[in-house]
């Protein structure tokens, strides 16, 4: 059911409840509840190992938690595969760069419309036009897409001769080429420099602004989640310690201590 005005939020869009999940012995999840409504900036913060990519392994179909339920805009979504639920229209990144190194820039981001494509092989070759006036239409949206990434001079380049940060760049591309409704970014900064960190945020915001694009993010540089961000998550060995608004997360003890360290607080105090 979606919130009202009188809640002081928007719209729900995805509901995760309760949600666990143990490799052998080693508890990845335990009990996380969260919440995002439409349009935000969430993101998820916390050490190594707090149990960040194991969320969003559930939230895209790549896990299936062990309890608990996930919901994405009011269907459960808990046991769906994930070609089905990015059909529905969650995309995302990934930690490790995963686009293929042999192909070119537009290449892969048309990778990306896979799920809008209509005509199969067969279709292909009983209607050829179809299926040429479809393939032209998702270049095109592609094309947009290289355009909005200031990627125009390489859209021909295999991607394995890119430095890092434009293949980042490349692999969010391919994410927006689904048209999601709910975007996944894991540390889409990391291993970047100070001036690419910069560039990708600016695209983040852009997304969010530009096509209202509900985004949640995994990140390690807290300078850019407090800036950019509507609403942050804390996860600590599994658990979630605390969530709100970015000024509410900095001047919670249990984050201070879990994630900026004792001496950050004291350092406060005595400023």
């Amino acid at each position: 059911m979606a919130r009202t005005a009188a809640d002081g939020r928007g719209e729900l869009v995805l509901t995760v409840s309760g949600v666990s999940k143990r490799f052998g012995g080693v508890r990845a999840v335990e009990d996380i509840s969260l919440t995002v409504d439409r349009g935000q900036i969430v993101s998820i913060i916390g050490p190594n190992g707090a149990g960040k990519t194991s969320m969003l392994n559930m939230i895209s179909g790549f896990y299936r938690p062990d309890t608990g339920a996930i919901t994405f805009e009011g269907s459960d979504i808990t046991r769906e595969r994930p070609a089905k639920i990015a059909a529905l229209g969650i995309a995302r990144t990934f930690q490790n760069i995963a686009l293929f190194a042999g192909m070119t820039v537009l290449d892969n981001i048309m990778l990306g419309r896979h799920v809008h494509m209509r005509s199969g092989v067969l279709s292909s070759l009983l209607y050829w036009g179809f299926a040429q006036r479809e393939e032209v239409a998702h270049r095109e949206r592609c094309e947009e897409l290289i355009e909005f990434l200031e990627l125009e001079d390489l859209r021909k380049q295999q991607v394995s001769g890119l430095a890092y940060g434009l293949r980042k760049r490349v692999e969010l591309g391919r994410a927006l080429a689904l048209e999601p409704k709910l975007l996944l970014l894991d540390e889409p900064m990391g291993g970047m420099n100070q001036e690419e960190k910069e560039d990708m945020a600016r695209y983040i915001l852009d997304v969010n602004e530009h096509w209202g694009t509900t985004i949640i993010l995994i990140e390690h540089d807290m300078t850019v989640v407090m800036d950019i961000s509507q609403r942050v998550n804390v996860f600590d060995r599994g658990r979630k310690i605390a969530e709100g608004t970015p000024a509410e997360v900095q001047a919670d003890p249990a984050v201070i201590d879990a994630y900026l360290g004792a001496g950050h607080h004291r350092g406060q105090q005595a400023a």
